[in-house]
């Protein structure tokens, strides 16, 4: 059976700043993986229209991820199988994401990231799945100021729970902080609803290895808005046509980290 999970994220920021700061912080984070000649690849980033999810942004990226793995597998994996192709759809406040092995896995692996982005917190079924799957889809709650991080992961510069923004005056993050979102009618807040799919067809492999995935995705939401909320004096104020701007200066920056990795590599070897 495909293990399903929704992750709710909750914030004190509002739906319309979260697109902005969630495209801020995507850059920033990939220019952080990026180097020696492995990293984010971005192949595609441009407008799309369809019936289905109306008008949006399409990207389609390669991570190289190599170096994220025991060297000892990196020797024995085969041609491609550290690869992945992600490709993503953001028709905000909706947004889809695939992830693929297409050279190595093919169709025997496929992790769906489906979210909403909604002010109102608690909703049910926000993704309106039918009754049958949503009573077995496992909720999980994301509370990025006091939930415990691994220690390879903490940062004292993002940590919500100390993190004070001086442009919004919003945080620190302690306590019961998410259930005093609401009280006010102007308040910054929303729940970022992320359904996530994993589907690994590999026999007796495929229960322990969806359950790592699902576990691993809940690090990465946890960690990502921790970020998120701590760089909000980066990008609070910054508008669309910035992000544009910045995204097209990030794909030149990470091109030239990884060909440069790549150069120095063919070199030393």
């Amino acid at each position: 059976m495909v293990l399903i999970r929704e992750f709710r994220v909750y914030l004190p920021i509002t739906v319309p700043e979260y697109q902005v700061g969630q495209l801020w912080s995507v850059a920033e984070a990939s220019k952080n993986e990026t180097g020696g000649g492995e990293g984010v690849e971005v192949l595609i980033n441009e407008p799309f229209e369809n019936e289905e999810m109306g008008k949006g942004q399409y990207t389609h990226k390669i991570y190289h991820l190599k170096s994220k793995v025991p060297k000892w597998i990196s020797k024995l994996a085969p041609k491609g199988s550290l690869e992945m192709h992600e490709k993503a759809w953001n028709a905000y406040p909706y947004c889809r994401t695939v992830i693929t092995n297409p050279d190595y896995m093919k169709e025997n692996f496929e992790l769906r990231i489906e979210t909403w982005h909604k002010k109102e917190l608690n909703l049910e079924n926000p993704h309106n799945l039918p009754p049958e799957v949503w009573r077995n889809v496992e909720k999980v709650d994301i509370d990025i100021g006091n939930d415990p991080v691994d220690r390879r992961d903490y940062n004292p510069k993002e940590d919500p729970s100390v993190y004070h923004s001086f442009k919004t005056g919003r945080g620190p993050l302690k306590g019961d902080w998410i259930k005093k979102l609401g009280n006010e009618p102007d308040q910054a807040q929303m729940c970022a609803y992320k359904l996530v799919t994993v589907e690994f067809k590999w026999w007796g492999l495929q229960t322990a290895v969806e359950k790592f995935i699902q576990k691993s995705e809940r690090r990465i939401f946890t960690n990502f808005h921790r970020q998120l909320f701590c760089w909000l004096d980066e990008w609070h104020g910054l508008t669309m046509e910035d992000i544009r701007r910045l995204e097209d200066e990030t794909k030149l920056e990470l091109d030239k980290q990884r060909k440069e990795g790549e150069v120095r590599g063919t070199r030393e070897t």
